[in-house]
């Protein structure tokens, strides 16, 4: 018994396809994460601040629009978000 070519290709090009949407699904998923991951950094660095704000009578509001901003930012993320909380 012989195995057409024809089925042997059609597989091949679907294991291919397969494997492209995989990869395709999985970039933005890893993107999500990191997000994700920063948002929680970045929350758990404006507790720090506030923890330490709180002995000179300074709190930065907590909120997810300043959470993904210093964890998308880092350190100037935080000192702009200080800085913006001092000036308004």
């Amino acid at each position: 018994m012989q195995i057409p070519w024809e089925l042997v290709l059609s597989f091949a090009i679907g294991l291919t396809l397969l494997c492209l949407i995989g990869y395709l699904l999985l970039v933005p998923m890893r993107f999500m994460w990191r997000l994700l991951a920063g948002g929680v950094m970045g929350a758990l660095a404006l507790l720090l601040v506030n923890l330490i704000g709180s002995l000179v009578g300074f709190a930065v509001e907590i909120n997810p629009f300043t959470a993904m901003a210093v964890g998308f930012l880092g350190l100037p993320g935080a000192a702009l978000v200080v800085a913006l909380q001092l000036l308004l």
